[in-house]
C-alpha cells in the first residue's frame, strides 16, 4: 500500500535534510517533487494544488527556515496537512438512538459491497451488536447466495426474499423483521452496476426514502485510482452518502483515493478493506494514514492489532511463564499463532516506524516459515517441547523427517527458541527495574 508514493515522498525529503538550512529556492523545488509524487499516485488535481499550496506557505515562514532542524519542520506540515486532507479525526458510525441502526451499502459492481456489508455486521457483532444482513440485490448471479454463505461463516442472519421481489421490498421488510427479532444493527446490500446508470440510482433513492438509513455507506475499490474519486462524487451528489468504505487497500494501490475522495466529497472515509478475510477491515484514522504513507509506521495500530488477539489473562501467564523460564515450545507457537493472526506479516512490519518499502524492498518475508516452525514442534513429544534439552541427534533426525523438514531446520528453531528466551527474561527483567512493574509484551 502507498509504497511508490512513500519512496517519492521520503526521496524529496532526503533532499531537504541534506541541504541543512533552506532558502525558499529548496522549499519550493522538494514541493515541485512532492507533487510530482503525488499526482502520479492519481491523487486529484484539485487536491494536490490546495496541499501544495498550504505546505509551502507553511513552510517558507520564518518560524521553519529559520529553525535549527527546518527539514523535520517540513515533515511535520506534510503529515499535518496529509491528516487534513483526509480528514483530520476518526469519524464514527453513527449509532441510532431508536435502534435498529439501518446501514445502507452502496457502491458500483465489484467494489465489494456485498463481502464487506458482512465484515462491518461481524465487527459489530464483536462489540455486543445483533446485526442482521439484507439481501436487495436481486440482479447479480449468486448475490444472494454469496450473502447467505457469508452470513454463515460469521453466524449472522441473513433476509432474502428471492430474486423476484423488488429491493424496496426486500428492504423494507427486513426492517420489519429485525424490528421484531430485536435486531439492532440492519446492514443492507444493495445492487451495483458497472456503471452508474439512472435505473439503478433511482432503486437506491426509493430505498433510502422506504427505510431512512442512519447511514449510508459507498463501498469504493481502491485500486481505480482517479475513477473512485469520481464514483464517489457521483454517489454524493445523488445519494448524500454519509461516509466511505475503501477497500482493496492491500492491493498494488497508489493511494490516491484515499488523499482525494474525503476532499472532494466532502464525506469521511470511515474504514478500510485490507484483504480478503472478514476482520480484514479497519476504522479509518487520517493521521494513522499520514503516518504510514510517510514511512513513519503506525504503532497505535499495530498494538490494538495485538490487543484484538491477545487478552490479559494470556498476557499475564505469558509473563509469568517468561519469569519462572518455563516458557516452552508450545508457548513459542502459542506466539507465533497470535502474530499469524493478526494478519498479512508484510503489513504488520510496514506499521513499525522506520520500517517504511525502502528499508523492505530487499526483504522478502517468508510466512511459511510459521508453518515450517508448526511441524517442527508438533513433530515433538510432549517431553521433548517441554524440555528441549534432551533433544539429541536421532530425536532431531525424527523430528525432521515426521515435519518434513530437515535437521538443519530444527537445529535453526532450537536456536531460536533459546534466543527469544534469552531475549524474553531480559526484557521482563528491565521492565521490572525501571518500572516496579509486571511487562505485558503481546508478541
Amino acid at each position: 500500500m502507498f509504497q511508490s508514493l512513500t519512496d517519492k515522498l521520503s526521496e524529496a525529503f532526503k533532499k531537504f535534510r541534506s541541504k541543512g538550512k533552506l532558502t525558499e529556492a529548496d522549499v519550493k523545488a522538494g514541493m515541485r517533487e512532492i507533487k510530482l509524487a503525488l499526482l502520479e499516485a492519481d491523487v486529484s488535481f484539485k487536491v494536490v494544488k490546495e496541499f501544495i499550496n498550504k505546505v509551502t506557505e507553511r513552510a517558507v515562514g520564518a518560524d521553519v527556515l529559520e529553525s535549527l532542524l527546518p527539514a523535520q519542520q517540513i515533515v511535520k506540515i506534510v503529515n499535518e496537512e496529509l491528516t487534513n486532507i483526509m480528514g483530520s479525526s476518526q469519524a464514527k458510525l453513527t449509532i441510532s438512538s431508536a435502534p435498529p441502526t439501518v446501514i445502507m451499502m452502496c457502491g458500483l459492481q465489484g467494489a465489494g459491497k456485498t463481502t464487506h456489508a458482512a465484515k462491518l455486521a461481524a465487527m459489530y457483532k464483536k462489540q455486543g451488536k445483533r446485526p442482521l444482513l439484507v439481501a436487495c440485490d436481486v440482479y447479480r448471479p449468486a448475490a444472494i447466495k454469496q450473502l447467505q454463505v457469508l452470513g454463515e461463516q460469521i453466524n449472522i442472519p441473513v433476509f432474502s426474499m428471492g430474486t423476484d421481489v423488488s429491493p424496496v421490498t426486500i428492504a423494507k421488510e427486513g426492517l420489519k423483521y429485525a424490528k421484531s427479532n430485536q435486531n439492532d444493527m440492519v446492514f443492507i446490500d444493495t445492487a451495483g452496476r458497472l456503471h452508474i446508470d439512472e435505473e439503478l440510482m433511482d432503486e437506491l433513492k426509493n430505498i433510502k426514502a422506504e427505510t431512512n438509513p442512519t447511514e449510508i455507506l459507498l463501498t469504493v475499490d481502491a485500486m481505480i485510482g482517479q475513477d473512485a474519486v469520481n464514483v464517489a462524487e457521483k454517489f454524493n451528489e445523488l445519494l448524500d452518502i454519509t461516509g466511505v468504505i475503501l477497500t482493496k487497500l492491500d492491493g498494488d494501490t497508489r493511494g490516491g483515493a484515499a488523499l482525494s475522495v474525503r476532499y472532494v466529497t466532502g464525506k469521511p472515509i470511515k474504514f478500510v478493506g485490507m484483504g480478503e478475510k472478514m476482520d480484514a477491515i479497519e476504522p479509518f484514522y487520517p493521521d494513522r494514514m499520514a503516518s504510514r504513507i510517510l514511512g513513519m509506521g503506525d504503532v497505535l495500530s499495530l498494538i490494538e492489532k495485538a490487543e484484538q488477539m491477545y487478552d490479559e489473562k494470556q498476557a499475564a501467564d505469558l509473563e509469568k511463564k517468561m519469569r519462572e523460564q518455563s516458557f516452552t515450545l508450545d508457548d513459542y507457537l502459542d506466539q507465533f499463532a497470535q502474530i499469524k493472526n493478526m494478519g498479512n506479516l508484510e503489513q504488520l512490519v510496514g506499521m513499525i516506524p522506520g520500517m517504511n518499502a525502502n528499508a523492505l524492498k530487499d526483504v522478502q518475508i517468508d510466512e511459511k516459515a510459521i508453518g515450517r516452525t508448526e511441524a517442527i514442534i508438533k513433530s515433538m513429544t510432549m517431553k521433548e517441547r517441554t524440555k528441549p534439552e534432551i533433544i539429541n541427534n536421532s530425536r532431531k533426525e525424527r523430528i525432521a523427517k515426521g515435519s518434513g523438514t530437515t535437521v538443519a531446520d530444527v537445529n535453526r528453531l532450537l536456536k531460536q527458541f533459546e534466543q527469544t528466551k534469552k531475549m524474553m527474561k531480559q526484557f521482563t527483567s528491565m521492565q521490572k527495574g525501571r518500572h516496579g512493574r509486571k511487562m505485558r509484551f503481546p508478541f
